[in-house]
């Protein structure tokens, strides 16, 4: 694959695309914090891993629509856990990065050429940044029970590399819009597209029935083996259901 630019990307905040209202993502980072073990016997510093962690910053742009803006939902400064996720492009399969995290400001900043804008940092709470791949194209539409595309989630874990991964998943859905009396989203998996294996529900892998807009992380068991190709499937009584979903399928051994 080419290398690529940052255009065309989005910023989804706990069942809200808000990626209009932004103007600049500065940090987008996480990993276990480096615990230093160094031995008096040592040269060299040693290093294990500690927590996980993780943090999204970005910059917003003042946008006080009641409906559309990002003012309204930045402004209040949540208490609970938001979903942030910020997807590199709205591609099938495109790259996502996905943290639960607390909101922990929301400080205006005002400069002499007259620009409004607004520095956010989110920080990870409980499950640390978590590297996904989009499952939906951006936000997708079901007016309808819908079966999606299938995506390939590449050769999964050693030694072999054959295409399962043995670790399980976490996966993030955004609900932005619904009709109807609910959704429910849910996780299939084949290990040829369908062709050959046919498509299976992954086990752990259905969300709770949304009925209204919000955001949702669920994760599977730790040593179950998932299979290379996914696709999102949704049932339920409903118009017009519009969201988007991340998965994180681990090719080796992840804990929270």
């Amino acid at each position: 694959m080419t290398k690529q630019s940052g255009l065309g990307d989005a910023l989804f905040l706990h069942g809200g695309d808000y990626s209009g209202d932004i103007g600049a993502l500065g940090k987008i980072g996480g990993g276990p914090a480096a615990l230093d073990v160094t031995a008096i016997d040592k040269s060299a510093a040693e290093r294990i891993g500690g927590l996980r962690d993780g943090g999204i910053d970005y910059t917003a742009y003042f946008n006080p629509d009641l409906v559309t803006g990002v003012h309204a939902k930045l402004a209040a400064l949540p208490t609970a856990d938001q979903i942030v996720t910020y997807c590199r492009g709205k591609a099938l399969g495109a790259a996502a990065a996905c943290l639960v995290a607390k909101q922990l400001n929301y400080d205006p900043k005002r400069a002499t050429d007259g620009g409004l804008t607004f520095d956010v940092s989110a920080a990870g709470n409980g499950f640390g940044l978590e590297w996904g791949t989009l499952l939906t194209p951006g936000i997708r539409t079901d007016t309808a029970g819908s079966n999606g595309t299938g995506v390939d989630m590449g050769p999964g874990s050693a030694p072999g590399f054959t295409g399962p991964a043995n670790f399980g998943l976490q996966a993030y859905l955004h609900v932005f819009a619904l009709t109807g009396t609910s959704v429910t989203v849910k996780l299939q998996e084949s290990s040829d597209n369908g062709v050959g294996d046919a498509w299976a529900d992954v086990v752990g892998g259905a969300f709770t029935a949304a009925t209204a807009a919000g955001a949702q992380r669920i994760q599977t068991a730790r040593n179950q083996t998932v299979k290379r190709w996914l696709r999102v499937v949704t049932t339920g009584v409903f118009t017009n259901a519009q969201f988007a979903i991340a998965v994180a399928r681990n090719d080796v051994a992840t804990g929270f």
